[in-house]
């Protein structure tokens, strides 16, 4: 009897190493895509330079996780030499375990600096009880990241904002703000000391939650966002995820739509002449009327993970000086 249950436990064994070794692979692949469309975002925007000094914000979500990560893989692999600091700021919000970034960051051994400020108690005394806190909190942690990127060095400050965050704003600005406006992935700040960018600009919420549940990230929830009910962007999050499942694809056309823009089809005046144009230039128009006759869509230009991507790791040329 003990013989079979020996047997057993060896079949067992086996299965969950093959279990393990599937799971495995499967991450790696989904590392390999991300890592590509992140590659091209910042080759896109040319977010990143020679002798950039980066700091990433790390609030200890899947997306700021997964952007540090990322981030860490390219610069090995880059044609450019830029330096990396991992920022956090520590609220001191009620049950945060403050010992978790540090010790992550220690045994990754990148540079960090962990800033302690006590926002949530003066977001909490400022705003009643039942309104949203993100407008005040926002404003807050802007200033202690600009304050802290002066001091570490940093021209360029990296958000975990990913491509759906950027359609998401979007429709939030259309139907609360009266505004075609959305999250860019590359801004220069109010006061024109820093940039920020967004790699993670070209990935969605879905292939980062893979990834962050297939790694393992040790993962520190926020009770301060996004998580309000009456939060208008959650009810946004809703309405695309809806959406999303009734249409899938969706998400990527529209931010497609966002990266290709026709002024002369629209109807702000402050972005096309409307009252300059004249009989017989179809051309200052942007092409005319052709907005009216039928266009062909590639139904499979929607990337998926896995799409045209490599076995080996591709090495991503962003920001090349001329030369290297």
């Amino acid at each position: 009897m003990w013989m079979v249950g020996a047997v057993l436990t060896s079949r067992l064994k086996t299965m969950m190493q093959q279990i393990n070794e599937e799971l495995s692979q499967t991450i790696q692949k989904l590392r390999r895509f991300i890592e590509n469309r992140v590659g091209k975002a910042i080759g896109d925007y040319k977010m990143i330079e020679d002798g950039d000094t980066v700091m990433v914000c790390l609030s200890g979500g899947k997306d700021s996780y997964t952007l540090l990560d990322v981030l860490l893989a390219l610069r090995k692999r880059a044609p450019i030499d830029f330096r990396i600091i991992a920022m956090n700021l520590d609220q001191k919000q009620p049950g945060f375990p403050a010992d978790v970034l540090p010790n992550y960051l220690a045994k990754l051994g990148v540079e960090h600096r962990i800033v302690t400020q006590d926002t949530y108690s003066i977001v909490k005394q400022k705003v009643p009880e039942g309104k949203t806190t993100c407008s005040l909190c926002s404003r807050l942690r802007r200033g202690i990241i600009y304050k802290t990127a002066n001091e570490l060095g940093a021209n360029k400050i990296a958000l975990g904002h990913h491509r759906d965050d950027i359609v998401h704003t979007l429709f939030l600005n259309m139907l609360f703000g009266g505004k075609l406006k959305a999250m860019p992935p590359k801004l220069v700040t109010d006061n024109g000391d820093y940039m920020v960018i967004r790699p993670l600009a070209y990935v969605s919420e879905e292939d980062i939650a893979r990834y962050a549940r297939g790694v393992g990230f040790p993962i520190i929830p926020c009770n301060l966002c996004g998580t309000q009910e009456n939060l208008q962007r959650q009810k946004v999050r809703e309405m695309m995820a809806d959406w999303d499942r009734r249409y899938p694809g969706r998400t990527e056309s529209v931010m497609t739509a966002i990266q290709n823009v026709v002024p002369s089809h629209l109807g702000d005046r402050n972005l096309f002449d409307f009252e300059g144009l004249q009989l017989g230039d179809p051309e200052a128009a942007g092409g005319g009327d052709i907005a009216f006759d039928s266009e062909s869509y590639d139904s499979d230009s929607c990337e998926t993970p896995g799409a045209n991507v490599s076995d080996q790791p591709q090495v991503i040329n962003f920001g090349q000086p001329p030369g290297r």
